[in-house]
């Protein structure tokens, strides 16, 4: 039996419709945002030397690093936390002057 006259031209745009809403169904499950899931964080060439609760206190610390020749950088990975990173070769320096440094 053939379809209802007037209706065949709908059945295209229909099915298209179909198949891309469960493409985009598909991929919001595949690349859905779990934490579990998450790679841990990478470093790439640099060392963390210090891990400090305050955002300032880790801009005074990169500015007494910078003081002493040593190039650093301030990542912020959460809210109230800051993580100190170094290049490996200025680490144990580096440590050493965390040490000593006021981290109030």
């Amino acid at each position: 039996m053939a379809p209802v006259a007037g209706t065949h031209y709908l059945m295209g745009p229909v099915i298209a419709f179909a198949v891309v809403a469960g493409l985009a169904l598909f991929l919001r499950w595949a690349y859905r945002s779990d934490p579990a899931r998450r790679p841990p964080a990478d470093d790439g060439l640099l060392t963390r030397v210090a891990t400090l609760s305050r955002r300032e206190s880790a801009l005074a610390l990169r500015a007494v690093l910078s003081d002493a020749g040593i190039r650093s950088t301030v990542r912020f990975p959460g809210p109230h936390r800051a993580e100190v990173l170094v290049f490996p070769e200025d680490a144990d320096r580096a440590r050493a002057l965390v040490s000593s440094f006021p981290s109030g």
